[in-house]
């Protein structure tokens, strides 16, 4: 599910506001000002730098003020930038003598460009000896990883992509559960288009939400190996079958009607998909965890009456995915830069394994309704949403990360030009992997 310059952009709470150019380009000559000269070549001693986005700036903010109350003579200066900008000005700043150290990243293709650069610290012998790690779900973990040696530590909530449904509108239809399986799916929707209800709505203006469809699919038909061997940059690898027959299922799904009309022009930044969904106009919505709070404050009794449904991804028939495997948004992660002196490091180590994930660090996060990625979360967690996914989560044997965020960034822009033209009925199912496998390895 991935994801999404200062426009609105939702998946996993990245959200920011569209600015006036003018106003943007200020503000960034402002903070490249302040930080150039606090990166690795201005700070003495043990202080550092950690950048990071306004949409977890509410989680890291409170932790930092708390890490320099404590700790005035190695203090932590945090600056936060809208997401597409932080992603430029992280680009060209993680190798040059500003880098800061702390590195803010989603772990994917962007990590293994870092680590192949030799621009992030193994942390593995670190991480073993400060126990960290034990506490956080392993798939989890896992995103923080390269070549099984750890690079990258978490420190934000887990989303992962959940199917949402109208209890109502389904029991109107005559459909008693959720669907266990694609086919079930396929049934449903032909029963609910022959009583009138459009049975899936999808936010197809924000394109973001149309990967979640296929990175479910792949996962179910080929196991999580396909897309693994995708962003490993294997030769082809966009051409395994599971691939194939995962855009025509796709395809197939498009032409049975399966998503609302117009799905195309739906905005999902502006939650016009869950209203479809939460009004009864459409029974089916496969979007992220982070979508609870919108789908609360679109009609606050939709949750309180209990109609709403929340089910795994289906399984797909004589497919190689365990179908409780799950897909989405498993961190955001701090890495820290090679180019940190070895008492930086000390301070942004130090600060990573004692000041995250502890009782306050955590409920920060709960206190937003998000889910920490920890294996105790369920003892902290108030409502049965929330329990219900945490428990998906715990039991994954594989949590797939969004696809965009796993992908390079060249990769990631083709991506989704390509998804746009599979739904839209433009291109062919093959025609996609012939485009896709030009990307690899850019």
């Amino acid at each position: 599910m991935g994801i999404r310059t200062l426009l609105s952009m939702k998946k996993g709470g990245r959200a920011t506001k569209r600015w006036a150019a003018v106003a943007t380009a200020a503000a960034i000559s402002v903070a490249l000002a302040a930080c150039s000269s606090g990166g690795s070549g201005g700070s003495a001693g043990g202080a550092i730098v950690a950048w990071g986005t306004t949409a977890d700036k509410p989680i890291i903010q409170p932790s930092i003020a708390q890490w320099n109350k404590d700790h005035p003579d190695a203090k932590i200066t945090d600056s936060y930038f809208g997401t597409n900008d932080f992603k430029s000005k992280i680009k060209t700043a993680v190798g040059s003598p500003q880098a800061p150290q702390l590195v803010y990243n989603w772990g994917g293709g962007t990590l293994s460009q870092y680590v192949k650069a030799g621009l992030v610290k193994d942390l593995s012998s670190d991480v073993t000896s400060s126990g960290f790690l034990d506490n956080i779900v392993p798939s989890i973990a896992a995103i923080g990883q390269v070549d099984g040696k750890t690079y990258a530590l978490p420190m934000s909530s887990t989303a992962p992509v959940v199917l949402y449904y109208n209890k109502d509108v389904l029991s109107k239809a005559g459909i008693s559960e959720a669907p266990a399986t694609w086919d079930d799916l396929l049934a449903d929707v032909k029963t609910l288009k022959g009583k009138g209800i459009s049975p899936i709505s999808i936010g197809g203006q924000s394109q973001w939400p149309y990967l979640m469809w296929l990175e479910y699919l792949v996962d179910r038909v080929g196991g999580p190996t396909v897309f693994q061997n995708i962003i490993a940059n294997k030769p082809n690898a966009w051409s395994d079958p599971a691939v194939l027959e995962s855009l025509k299922m796709i395809q197939s799904l498009v032409k049975a009607d399966g998503f609302a009309k117009g799905f195309s022009t739906v905005s999902a930044d502006t939650n016009a998909d869950l209203a479809l969904m939460v009004t009864g106009k459409a029974a089916f919505m496969l979007q992220g965890t982070w979508s609870y709070s919108g789908i609360s404050s679109i009609d606050p009794n939709f949750v309180k009456d209990g109609k709403l449904g929340v089910a795994p991804f289906p399984a797909v028939t004589g497919g190689k995915g365990d179908p409780k495997d799950i897909a989405g948004n498993p961190s955001v992660y701090w890495s820290i830069s090679s180019k940190a002196s070895t008492a930086q490091a000390k301070t942004a180590l130090d600060y990573m394994t004692k000041y995250v994930w502890t009782d306050s660090y955590d409920k920060t996060v709960l206190d937003q309704g998000s889910i920490p990625p920890t294996k105790d979360a369920a003892t902290k967690l108030t409502t049965d949403f929330a329990k219900n996914v945490d428990q998906m989560i715990n039991q994954a044997p594989s949590f797939t990360q969004s696809w965009d965020l796993a992908l390079s960034p060249a990769a990631s822009t083709a991506f989704w030009t390509q998804l746009s033209l599979l739904f839209g009925l433009s291109e062919t199912p093959q025609q996609f992997v012939d485009n896709m496998n030009k990307t690899i390895g850019k």
